[in-house]
């Protein structure tokens, strides 16, 4: 596998996945295993991942389905290594990145065709004032630079098919935002869970699934997750996520 500047293969350990990543942009982060491992997968059909970056979310995905995976990713070096792990992990027969602004999916992906939809969007309004990352790459990626929430769930709502499932991760301040805008785009809210950094911290990691034209009753919170106990050691459930049992 060809490599650029910079560049070096990571392996998921729990899923048996290879993935390139570059220390010019970042590195996949828990948010995106956490995310893989959230929702009801389907066994077929259709899933597909928006705001995919290197692609981490989608490769984690693929071990546990035959659906075939759709990637939507705007950044170009982020769309051509995702490309590249694809070829990597032989899962070219199963995954399709399309490096493109996720409001042009439509034309890649018919509207409402779609099983599961994952999205790990960036997490941060687009304040004018506000301080971002000097590194473009991390800038677009975690401010609401190119799109929002409103236009992430826009455009989820339309390729998801009607019970179709909606997954997302988020930070826990956007919360009530989530809620509201889910319900405006026809996604009813299903699961909730809340990550913690450690026992009497704030969370600061949100997963929240919903079902396109889903009925407004049985919305469950599941359990918090902590990740790191008071030794500062990874807790037995997320070493399960990251290394398998």
């Amino acid at each position: 596998m060809q490599l650029n500047e910079y560049e070096r293969i990571d392996k998921l350990y729990a899923e048996d996945i290879q993935i390139i990543q570059s220390s010019e942009v970042f590195s996949f982060s828990l948010d995106a295993v956490l995310l893989a491992d959230f929702p009801t997968i389907p066994k077929k059909g259709t899933i597909v991942d928006l705001c995919a970056g290197n692609g981490a979310v989608g490769l984690f995905v693929s071990r546990k389905t035959a659906a075939h995976i759709y990637q939507v990713e705007l950044q170009e070096k982020l769309a051509d290594m995702a490309k590249r792990s694809i070829v990597l992990n032989q899962l070219e027969d199963q995954m399709t990145m399309y490096q493109m602004d996720l409001k042009d999916s439509l034309t890649k992906i018919p509207s409402d065709s779609v099983d599961l939809l994952l999205c790990n969007p960036p997490y941060f309004e687009n304040e004018p004032q506000g301080t971002k990352n000097p590194n473009p790459h991390l800038a677009i990626a975690r401010h609401e630079i190119h799109t929002n929430l409103d236009e992430v769930l826009a455009v989820s709502s339309r390729l998801l098919k009607m019970n179709g499932r909606f997954a997302m991760v988020h930070r826990p301040d956007r919360f009530l935002d989530i809620l509201a805008k889910m319900q405006q785009h026809r996604l009813a809210p299903k699961r909730l869970q809340f990550i913690y950094p450690k026992d009497g911290k704030e969370a600061n990691i949100l997963l929240i699934e919903g079902i396109k034209d889903g009925k407004t009753a049985g919305f469950k919170v599941l359990p918090p997750i902590f990740t790191y106990d008071q030794n500062g050691e990874y807790t037995p459930i997320i070493k399960e996520k990251l290394y398998g049992r």
